[in-house]
């Protein structure tokens, strides 16, 4: 398969994350009753520059405390004007895409340095922007981190120990795994257009809302074997961690990974409800040096600073080994044919890493639509584009 047939076959699988992000109308929802989509999709992207960087003033949120001991990034600069890239039989320069309204910070780091760092006019190193999607994969580790807690004994072991509601539903035979893989084989219709989808009726579900709507699906596939982009079981995997932990995944988060591992500035995470449980799936905001920083702690296997381990030995090469249902997924992580891995977010939020060159690019965006839009293809090959270079 040539690269842009993956690149294009990717960014459809994608599509289906538009999960949308949870973005409900959501001060006034709550996780009793079946919440209803939000309208940040269909937001213009001058609304959306605004409520992208200030998702708290709209919507609930807990805040992500950052500690005193900062992860040191050191500036590196780097000369990439001459870099160029291929896009459609058309070569544009690296100019081209840093111009593009849609581009709002690119960093990337290698080996400890910073070789680039860059902000559209409006944003800078302290603006925070709403991760989307990406946040599934702090989730992903946070579940390693709950197993190596002990408050977990494996991904094998079946969601009902932790969601006991499950028990004698579709789920019952379903593990952790399975979940984290997208591929629990129970029914689920994640098309956009129909506006009877399951999507359309829970993609913003939490907390009890979303288990009942789940324990009413029915099976399709055996466990396990058929890859299916499901938003419900994206945040199904939050409901297991707080079940598992008995806390708060934002708590959790903090004093395992934020604090520890050094983040630079305070983050907020997206709430079902006022006061309810973070959306497992969606909606981390966080500068760009600390989305930076997420994929440093992921190259790094969860090792901290100080050398103590937040994740289980080999967590992050269990989490990026393609799944049966879909070469190109992992435990809530993209793959890529050349053994990279990425945390993807609607509207082109990114976390590309990079574990044999060392590299790790991070993307602030505000694309025009959630995916499939021109800017996702020119972000894709910019990236690809870097990394060659700082890999040579």
């Amino acid at each position: 398969m040539t690269h842009a047939l993956r690149l294009r076959k990717s960014l459809g699988l994608l599509a289906v994350s538009v999960f949308a992000c949870s973005v409900m109308a959501a001060s006034d929802t709550s996780e009793t009753d079946t919440p209803t989509p939000g309208s940040l999709l269909f937001a213009s992207q001058d609304e959306r520059d605004l409520a992208f960087r200030e998702i708290s003033d709209g919507y609930p949120v807990r805040e992500i405390t950052a500690g005193e001991n900062v992860f040191p990034l050191h500036d590196a600069p780097r000369d990439f004007s001459s870099l160029t890239y291929m896009l459609d039989g058309k070569e544009y320069g690296f100019s081209d895409f840093l111009n593009m309204r849609e581009s709002r910070g690119l960093l990337v780091w290698q080996d400890g340095d910073v070789l680039l760092e860059y902000y559209t006019e409006g944003h800078d190193r302290n603006t925070r922007w709403v991760s989307f999607s990406v946040s599934k994969s702090v989730t992903s580790m946070l579940i390693g981190a709950a197993i190596k807690d002990g408050y977990i004994q494996s991904v094998d072991e079946p969601v009902t120990n932790y969601v006991s509601r499950f028990r004698g539903t579709a789920y019952a035979d379903t593990t952790i795994k399975n979940v984290l893989q997208m591929a629990s084989g129970v029914t689920w219709n994640e098309d956009y257009a129909d506006t009877n989808s399951d999507v359309a009726h829970a993609g913003s579900a939490n907390g009890i809302a979303l288990v009942k709507y789940l324990a009413n699906l029915s099976r399709e596939e055996p466990a396990g074997t058929k890859f299916n982009y499901n938003t419900g079981e994206t945040n199904l995997v939050g409901e297991i961690l707080r079940a598992a932990i008995g806390n708060n995944a934002t708590t959790y988060l903090v004093h395992k990974i934020w604090q520890p591992f050094g983040m630079e500035s305070d983050a907020t995470w997206l709430l079902g409800s006022v006061a309810g449980g973070e959306t497992g799936g969606c909606c981390i905001s966080a500068t760009l040096r600390d989305y930076a920083r997420i994929g440093i702690f992921a190259m790094s296997d969860g090792v901290l600073p100080d050398g103590s381990k937040v994740l289980p030995d080999g967590w992050m090469a269990e989490s990026t080994t393609p799944s049966e249902g879909f070469v190109g997924y992992g435990y809530l992580w993209w793959l890529d044919e050349t053994g990279s891995y990425r945390a993807r977010g609607i509207f082109g939020q990114q976390i590309f890493v990079d574990n044999k060159s060392k590299v790790v690019i991070a993307a602030h965006s505000n694309a025009p639509t959630a995916v499939g839009s021109d800017y996702h293809l020119h972000l894709e090959e910019v990236v690809r584009a870097l990394h060659a270079e700082v890999s040579q």
